[in-house]
C-alpha cells in the first residue's frame, strides 16, 4: 500500500518535475521510468516513525538508458533543482544514494547492475541462481508512475513469477541443507555439548533460514530481515501452518531446548509442503536421531538436488547481498566523514573533546 511520501512524491512527479522533463527534455522523459522504488522502507510501503530519521523525503527515482544519463543527468538535475521548492506539501525532498535531491536520474544499466549483479533479466540458471534474494526486492517494489519505453516495466514483469522452477529447486535444496545440516543438527550437538554460544546463533539462523523457506515455497520474494515478519505474515498458506511456532521460537526466554522442539515442528510442516509441491516424493515418517536431531530436510536436499539440471546442481545460490554491499561501500567511501556521521544520527556526546 503506497504512504503518505509516496503519494506525496507522485504528486511532485505530477506537478512540478513531469511538465519540465516534457518541455526541456522530451527525449529523456521518452525513455526513463519515474516512480518510486528501489532502495528505502517507503519503497517496501513500511515506513513507520523509526525509519524516518535519516534519508527521508519526497523522492522521484528515474532510471533511463545508459547512454542518455551520460550525456544528460548532469544538466538534467541542474535545471529541475532550480525550479524545485526547498518544500513541497510540507515535506523536504529527499538526497539518497543517487545524486539529486527530489530528482534522482539513474542509468538503467547502473542500477540492475549493483542491484542484481546484471545488467538486465538473468539469461542462464546460473545467472539466476547468482543474485541474492533481498535484492529481487529493490527491482520489484514500489510503484512505476511512467515508463513510455517499457523497458523497466519489462524486466520488473520478468520477475513477477518468481524465479524459474529449477533455480528455486536448487535454492530450496541449498536452505535446506542449512536449515537442517547447519541447523537442527548442529543445534543438538551444541545442546549435547552445554555449547551456549553455538546453540544460540544456531537456532536463530535456522529461524532465519526457515522463514525464507516459507516464502520460497510461496514463490514470493522475502525482503530483507527488518521486514521479513511483516511480509510474512501475508502468506495465505505457510503463516497459518507455521507462523506460530516461529513467534512461539522467537518469544522472549524460550531456550535452546524449545526452539529445538519448534524447529524440529517447522521441519515437518516445510517437508509436507515439499511433498504436496510435487519437488520431492511422499516418504515415510522418519525417527529423530539422539544425537543428531531430525534431519529431515536433508532428506530432501538430496532429492531436489537429484531433480535439479544437471549445470546447477553445483552451483551455489548467492545469499548475501553483495551486490549492495559492494555499490554502499564505494558510496560510504566517497563521502566526508562528517557527512556520514550525521546520516548515522550520530553525536559528539562531549562536544570539544576528542
Amino acid at each position: 500500500m503506497a504512504s503518505q511520501i509516496v503519494e506525496q512524491s507522485r504528486q511532485l512527479f505530477v506537478e512540478v518535475v513531469q511538465p519540465i522533463l516534457d518541455t526541456r527534455f522530451p527525449e529523456v522523459a521518452a525513455e526513463t521510468a519515474f516512480g518510486l522504488f528501489g532502495y528505502g522502507s517507503e519503497a517496501l510501503g513500511l515506513d513507520d516513525e523509526h525509519s524516518r530519521d535519516h534519508q527521508f523525503g519526497l523522492r522521484i527515482d528515474a532510471l533511463m538508458p545508459e547512454r542518455l544519463f551520460q550525456a544528460h543527468a548532469e544538466e538534467l538535475r541542474e535545471v529541475v533543482s532550480r525550479a524545485l521548492p526547498e518544500m513541497f506539501l510540507g515535506m523536504a525532498l529527499r538526497e539518497g544514494h543517487v545524486a539529486g535531491a527530489g530528482l534522482a536520474p539513474d542509468s538503467l544499466e547502473g542500477f540492475m547492475q549493483r542491484t542484481i549483479g546484471l545488467p538486465g533479466v538473468p539469461e542462464t540458471l546460473a545467472e539466476w541462481l547468482s543474485i541474492a534474494e533481498e535484492e529481487v526486492t529493490h527491482v520489484t517494489n514500489g510503484w512505476v508512475w511512467r515508463d513510455d519505453s517499457g523497458r523497466f516495466t519489462e524486466i520488473r514483469r520478468a520477475f513477477a513469477d518468481y524465479w524459474p522452477e529449477p533455480v528455486r529447486m536448487r535454492r530450496l535444496a541449498h536452505w535446506c541443507r542449512y536449515f537442517s545440516g547447519m541447523g537442527v543438527y548442529a543445534l543438538q550437538r551444541a545442546l549435547l555439548r552445554d555449547d551456549h554460544y553455538y546453540a544460540n546463533i544456531t537456532a536463530s539462523r535456522s529461524i532465519r533460514w526457515a522463514v525464507q523457506m516459507a516464502f520460497m515455497l510461496e514463490r514470493r520474494f522475502y525482503p530483507y530481515d527488518k521486514w521479513i515478519m511483516h511480509r510474512f505474515r501475508d502468506l495465505p498458506t505457510m503463516w497459518p501452518k507455521m507462523g506460530y511456532l516461529v513467534e512461539a521460537a522467537v518469544r522472549p526466554g524460550t531456550t535452546p531446548e524449545e526452539q529445538l522442539g519448534f524447529l524440529e515442528a517447522m521441519s515437518d510442516v516445510l517437508d509436507v509442503k515439499l511433498v504436496e509441491q510435487g519437488l520431492i516424493a511422499s516418504h515415510p515418517k522418519f525417527g529423530r536421531s539422539p544425537t543428531s536431531g531430525y534431519r529431515v530436510l536433508e532428506h530432501a536436499y538430496a532429492e531436489l538436488l537429484q531433480r535439479c539440471p544437471e549445470e546447477i546442481r553445483t552451483v551455489v545460490p548467492e545469499w548475501d547481498q553483495v551486490q549492495l554491499e559492494s555499490f554502499h561501500s564505494g558510496w560510504v567511501a566517497g563521502l566526508p566523514l562528517a557527512e556520514w556521521d550525521a546520516i548515522l544520527n550520530l553525536e559528539a556526546a562531549c562536544p570539544g573533546i576528542g
